[in-house]
């Protein structure tokens, strides 16, 4: 492998990342008091963005006008999504392919984004840095930023940073996985 992979997400206190329909207004409604907390500064040390296609999918429900990576190389883990359904990305079928392509292309810092993405990254030992931003809200159901592991995830504390409206950042290197 050639590449270091980060997580760059955010959940509810109750580890929540979206409500069970997907919807994040809970976030995103929240996230604009509390500013940009260090996504710009992330965003601009990857080349490679690797979604989930639910994640794809929200990204896309945006609007046509946003397409937040640009310059950036998108690849989506989905075995459903249809191989030319945007010219914008390549679709990988499971995981082991798009590690191949990654390593192929010459991916250096890749951001796994989605929760899916995330657990899968980390059952395989892929996720380098975990940040994680927590909203001031109990959803109390929804679509969880974890599962189960084969094992414990060891991690070393990096820094934890507080914004406006009660944001609280954590940043975490993985140590094994």
């Amino acid at each position: 492998m050639t590449f270091t992979a980060a997580a760059f997400i955010a959940t509810s206190l109750d580890g929540f990342i979206a409500r069970p329909d997907g919807d994040i207004e809970w976030l995103t409604s929240r996230g604009e008091q509390a500013g940009d907390m260090g996504y710009e500064k992330f965003a601009a040390g990857i080349d490679t963005v690797v979604l989930g296609r639910a994640s794809y999918e929200k990204v896309l429900s945006f609007g046509t006008d946003v397409w937040p990576y640009d310059g950036k190389h998108v690849a989506v883990l989905s075995t459903r999504l249809a191989a030319d359904a945007d010219p914008r990305i390549s679709v990988h079928r499971d995981l082991d392919e798009l590690v191949a392509h990654l390593s192929d292309r010459g991916a250096k810092h890749v951001y796994a984004d989605g929760g899916q993405v995330v657990q899968s990254f980390l059952r395989a030992g892929l996720l380098t840095e975990l940040t994680i931003t927590t909203a001031p809200v109990l959803l109390g159901a929804g679509l969880p930023l974890f599962g189960e592991l084969p094992a414990d995830v060891d991690l070393a504390h990096q820094s934890t940073t507080t914004y406006d409206a009660g944001f609280v950042q954590t940043t975490y290197t993985v140590v094994s996985g």
